[in-house]
Formats: structure tokens, C-alpha cells, sequence
């Protein structure tokens, strides 16, 4: 970590937790959830971070860590396009710096986390959009050669997000637009 980036961990239940934040708490850049550190881990990347914390989930994190269980998954860690905490998109539109200052050195990180036979799950949906945020990432993914997936894509093309996504819904790969 750097001097600029806060860790704090958890446990709760069967599940290691950890959140990476800036120093001044505005920003989470991570947060992850291990119940099997043996076992491949999913990884989402999602718009931006709610209220969930490293000891509290949220609903959009409750659904990523049931959804991972049921894949199989021994874990998962969410990373977003910004990662400004905020609950409104609209605000979040609003914020004057919402990526954050560790954002993409944190989110590509995480590709390692995973390990092998892990999973880019990417969902940020329709808002993926604002300042090119969603196309950027998907290339700066894409570049990495990891192999990227959704779980459905809006009519503009952006990965749904996995909220209100049912838990039948496989993963499919998202192949390159013009692919």
C-alpha cells in the first residue's frame, strides 16, 4: 500500500474482509470479501462504491457475494470505474474528481488478486458512460489480456449492473465491440 491508500480489515463469519481507502475516506478503491483462499475469485468491477464498508454489506454487495458463492468462487473483491462513495449517480456526476487519485493503479492490481481461474465480471451499466469512463476501463482491461465477462449489456452496450440481475443469469464473455 501506499501512504496515500488506508487498509482496513474484518472478519465476519466465514469471510476475510478488506477495504482499501483514500486517507480521507471519500474514496474506496476495494473491497473484498475471502471465505476460500484456495479457490479461483471473482472479480467485479462495478460503477461506484455505495455505503458498504469492510464490515458491512450493502445490497449491491450482499447480491455480489451471494452470486459469487453460487458460482463457486472462494471470493471476490469490487472495484468500480469511480470510486467516489456516493449513493446517486446524479451526485456522483456531480463530484469534481470521481475516479480517484489510486483508482486504475488499485483496479488493475486486482487482476492479479484474483489468480488463476478467477474472473473479470464487469457490471457498471448505463452511467458507465459519463466522461468515457466505462470504454476507457474496458481497454485499459482488455490491454491486460484478461478475459472479461457481464452479465448482459444495455442497449448502448455497457455491462449491466449486477443488482437486480437474477442469479440464474451465467456470466457470458464480452468479446471486443467489433469482435
Amino acid at each position: 500500500m501506499t501512504a496515500e491508500v488506508l487498509e482496513k480489515t474484518f472478519r465476519k463469519g466465514d469471510a476475510e474482509s478488506a477495504a482499501l481507502y483514500s486517507r480521507c475516506l471519500r474514496y474506496r478503491y476495494a473491497l473484498s470479501r475471502v471465505w476460500d483462499a484456495r479457490a479461483p475469485r471473482l472479480l467485479y468491477i462495478m460503477l461506484n462504491p455505495s455505503t458498504a464498508t469492510e464490515e458491512q454489506n450493502d445490497p449491491t454487495i450482499e447480491r455480489c457475494e451471494r452470486r459469487a458463492r453460487a458460482l463457486g468462487y472462494g471470493g471476490f473483491r469490487a472495484c468500480n470505474l469511480f470510486a467516489w462513495r456516493e449513493t446517486s449517480p446524479a451526485l456522483l456526476k456531480k463530484a469534481a474528481a470521481p475516479t480517484g487519485p489510486e483508482n486504475d493503479r488499485i483496479l488493475t492490481g486486482s487482476l492479479s488478486w484474483i489468480g488463476a481461474g478467477g474472473l473479470v465480471l464487469c457490471g457498471w451499466g448505463v452511467h458507465g458512460s459519463h466522461m468515457g469512463r466505462g470504454a476507457q476501463v474496458a481497454a485499459m482491461l482488455r490491454a491486460s489480456g484478461a478475459p472479461l465477462a457481464h452479465l448482459g449489456l444495455t442497449r448502448d452496450g455497457e455491462p449491466r449492473h449486477p443488482l437486480y440481475i437474477a442469479y440464474a443469469t451465467q456470466p457470458q464473455p464480452w468479446a471486443e465491440p467489433g469482435d
